[in-house]
């Protein structure tokens, strides 16, 4: 495909000196095929992968839009009225599009303001006040706002709605299409829509919500990139926590993320590495937020050395210079296993990913492969690679307060209890985990798995936290 320089392009100047600051000079695939139909005002659905730039894609046609037909200056109390929305799923993804909006939007002289969950109402409340051009959101807490008749929705020109095809996943397309049924007609606005796959649901949302949208699809050429060094390890549960200190120990990754597939196995292993000397932390859930801003800016800018996150919590992460992921828990969606990978190796780095298959989730290994299309390579753990956890137990955590959920809030929805979903960090069915963290016993190897003999190593059992 040729590639297409932003310059050429029929853009404002304030979104040229954006894009120059930012460094950016070429389309990337996904940019080049939808600013053609987006600068004309068209609707536009688009089919990208994280890291595609379709966030770059979307806020360049939206602010050129907004330019392009300007408004006079509302009056001191007028009502708050944005002028354009944009929906993500969650926290750290609704982060994310603000700090690239303020980038790309510097020299625009556009106000934008972002809210989400688990922050202080108020001062939230304060930026709309102020007033806000561009306002991005979760639903949760949109609808939070809106019902409190804090603003108006009936002057958006632009909508955008990013990935949405985990909008299904986490149960909030129930808030999504309240939010479409309150703003302005779809034939009065324009609206893009990005997801990582442009299934029956999501098109079926398309048509009924959009203005004949024009489809884009842009297929990875890999699922997963050269640069990432996959293999697995199979494991008793009863042995992963042991197995997990010995590859640490071995690896010795500057910056590694760990997965999990639940809130409880997140909590159980920060406990318990932090009792073993790492420099360990987790996100999750229903995390307090500034705790988790935080967290996340200690990992980026290298004072922690080791993240865990559930799928939920790491949507929307971009942190460069992450050298292993390892997932504690193989993922039971594939689409999840993929994504959890292409955290590291980026920006044409190299990195390691690193799977523990142990009895409670090696099922889930033939969707993964089958979606890989390959076999994941297999390593057989050597009797040198099980360290020893340290004598005794870590503390155990204080039950959290049905007040104390209530004050941190769910990912998306403020003062509203957490939602159960079953999976991803949710603290739903299965989640007791699998690593020695009070989940059930093991049921016994699988006939091509390593057996070990004699007793469970000290501290590794599965009553030992």
């Amino acid at each position: 495909m040729e590639k297409v320089e932003f310059e050429s392009l029929p853009l404002p100047d304030q979104v040229l000196q954006g894009i120059r600051d930012t460094g950016f000079t070429h389309c990337t695939p996904i940019q080049a095929k939808t600013l053609p139909h987006a600068l004309e005002g068209k609707d536009v659905a688009g089919q990208a992968q994280t890291g595609t730039g379709k966030t770059a894609a979307f806020l360049i046609a939206m602010f050129t839009k907004l330019l392009r037909n300007p408004i006079e200056e509302p009056k001191p109390g007028a009502w708050v009225a944005p002028r354009a929305l944009a929906i993500a799923p969650t926290r750290e993804l609704a982060i994310q599009i603000e700090r690239d909006a303020n980038a790309l939007g510097k020299h625009t002289g556009l106000k934008i303001v972002c809210i989400y969950g688990g922050v202080d109402y108020d001062k939230q409340r304060e930026q709309i006040r102020k007033g806000v051009d561009v306002l991005i959101v979760t639903p949760g807490r949109l609808i939070d706002f809106y019902k409190q008749k804090f603003f108006s929705l009936k002057s958006i020109e632009v909508l955008v709605i990013d990935e949405a095809d985990r909008m299904f996943d986490m149960g909030f397309i129930k808030d999504l299409r309240y939010i479409l049924r309150n703003i302005s007609p779809y034939n009065k606005r324009q609206s893009m829509l990005f997801s990582a796959t442009l299934n029956h649901r999501v098109m079926e949302l398309c048509y009924e919500h959009m203005n004949d949208p024009i489809p884009i699809r842009i297929e990875p050429e890999k699922l997963v990139v050269d640069k990432v060094d996959q293999k697995m390890f199979h494991v008793g549960s009863h042995e992963k926590f042991s197995l997990l200190l010995g590859l640490l120990k071995e690896e010795q990754g500057d910056k590694v993320l760990i997965f999990t597939n639940t809130k409880a196995e997140a909590e159980n292993l920060e406990s318990r590495l932090q009792y073993n000397d790492y420099n360990a932390a987790q996100i999750s859930g229903d995390l307090p937020q500034k705790k988790r801003i935080k967290t996340l800016e200690r990992f980026t800018e290298g004072e922690l050395d080791i993240l865990i996150a559930t799928d939920v919590a790491s949507r929307g992460l971009h942190i460069d210079d992450i050298t292993h992921v390892i997932n504690y828990d193989l993922p039971q969606d594939p689409e999840d296993y993929i994504h959890r990978i292409g955290r590291t190796a980026r920006a044409g780095k190299r990195g390691d990913a690193i799977s523990l298959a142990c009895e409670e989730y090696v099922d889930n290994l033939v969707r993964i492969e089958e979606t890989l299309t390959v076999r994941i390579p297999v390593e057989w753990p050597e009797e040198s690679m099980f360290e020893e956890e340290k004598p005794g137990h870590p503390p155990r955590r204080k039950p959290r307060s049905f007040a104390q959920r209530r004050q941190s809030g769910d990912q998306n929805r403020g003062g509203r209890p957490p939602r159960r979903t079953g999976s991803g960090g949710s603290g739903g069915r299965g989640s007791s985990g699998s690593g020695g963290g009070g989940g059930r016993p093991p049921r016994g190897r699988k006939p091509n798995q390593r057996r070990r003999s004699g007793p469970p190593r000290s501290g590794t059992s599965s009553s030992a936290n």
